[in-house]
């Protein structure tokens, strides 16, 4: 748990702490390291991008920017979560660069802290913290989609290890991470085919792991097929009780999702600058005069602009307890699927109105902003599938919290 026991800050505090935190992002935030940055974790193709970004996150860490409000004892900076929120505004602000290890601290992290063991979080949350530990995620197969419960890869008991044989995909920075969270089988037999599903904390870097990259369709190489053959883990990873692993990854998803937060700080994605679509257009051209002259184009903005602003404001109502007492959370839940499908909404406009030049990527020199709403909108639609897909969205909030009957 985030360190919510901590002394609430009065406002002098909070706005002498803004202002260190202004001032060492404004002097710190790097602005142009030469190459092009990935836009959200799952984008990471090069060394010199990974160890960029690496560097980055144990230098806000190491300012004390980064788990502000996780607890000292496991390397966090034991605060009030105001203090964290206010450093993470802070480098939206300047701009800052993506924070790489997400699944560490934004899954792994909140999971162990929540309810991992003792010896859990004094292994394994420091490492997630300072970058020293890249953590990646290993839930999805080849053949089952967004069927999560139909994982089948195997983990076997043999003594104090487990022996997995099978696979996992989109499993982001699978070939540079240290650990992975991995759901697997551990049985066939039960009620259901969920009673059979263990939850484990495994190392990557052992005999029997192979990872692939997978070219995506923007050029990079973010996402990864990982492949087990009789690799062997220890037994103290498995998280809870064997059989408990369904239950443990619908922990891990709220997390994802963001029906629950516990934030280490920083974002793992960039987040669209509503109003640089708005200067687009209003730079754009259609026959010869300015596009937002255009009443359909500016009727279409307006509706644009109206959905932005519904769902920031449903992010403050997320912080209103009364509102979030019902399960599984239904205005998070909303969230997650809304905000996706805005942004890929929002992207692809941006293209509608780029006339000709929507035909150029990354690297053509008529491209518009260097290609950045063309790699925007491409990579959007990993954040639709990403923690359930949006038709798997939909699916639970009309029945877990709209009460709809199932479809048949």
């Amino acid at each position: 748990m985030a360190t919510d026991g901590a002394k609430k800050p009065s406002e002098a505090e909070l706005k002498d702490y803004a202002a260190q935190a202004d001032t060492w992002f404004r002097e710190n935030t790097p602005k142009d390291p030469g190459f092009m940055l990935p836009l959200t974790f799952m984008e990471v193709s090069t060394d010199q991008q990974f160890e960029f970004l690496c560097d980055w996150q144990r230098k806000v860490y190491e300012a004390g920017y980064l788990g502000t409000s996780w607890p000292a004892e496991y390397g966090g900076g034991g605060m009030h979560p105001d203090y964290q929120r206010i450093s993470t505004r802070m480098m939206k602000k300047y701009d800052g660069p993506i924070i790489l290890n997400a699944i560490g601290i934004g899954w792994a992290g909140p999971l162990l802290l929540d309810i991992g063991s003792e010896e859990d979080k004094r292994k394994y949350i420091k490492g997630m913290l300072n970058a020293d530990d890249i953590w990646c995620q290993g839930f999805s197969e080849p053949e089952h989609g967004s069927d999560l419960g139909s994982a089948q890869l195997k983990a076997v008991r043999d003594g104090d290890e487990y022996v997995l044989n099978g696979s996992k995909i989109w499993t982001s920075l699978g070939d540079r991470a240290k650990y992975m969270i991995l759901l697997a089988r551990t049985s066939n037999d039960g009620p259901s085919k969920y009673a059979g599903l263990s939850f484990f904390l495994i190392p990557m870097k052992i005999p029997g792991i192979e990872t692939r990259r997978i070219k995506k369709l923007t050029g990079e190489y973010g996402f990864v097929q990982s492949f087990f053959t009789d690799a062997r883990v220890p037994a103290e990873g498995l998280v809870g009780k064997e059989g408990d692993g369904w239950m443990v990854a619908m922990k891990t998803l709220e997390y994802e999702r963001g029906a629950k937060v516990n934030p280490a700080g920083g974002y793992y994605l960039k987040e669209l600058d509503a109003m640089g679509v708005v200067d687009l257009a209003r730079n754009s051209q259609r026959g010869g005069k300015p596009l937002l002259d255009d009443p359909v184009m500016r009727d279409k903005m307006v509706e644009q602009m109206m959905e932005i602003q519904a769902l920031n404001l449903n992010n403050q109502r997320r912080r209103m307890a009364p509102l979030n007492q019902d399960k599984p959370m239904g205005l998070a839940m909303m969230n997650k699927l809304a905000r996706t499908e805005m942004i890929r909404d929002l992207t692809e406009f941006s293209l509608g109105f780029q006339g000709t030049r929507a035909g150029y990527y990354v690297g053509d020199e008529n491209a518009v902003d260097d290609g950045y709403w063309h790699r925007s909108y491409l990579n959007s639609f990993s954040a639709t599938i990403g923690g359930g897909t949006s038709e798997i969205q939909r699916n639970i909030v009309a029945e877990h919290v709209l009460g709809l009957p199932k479809g048949r």
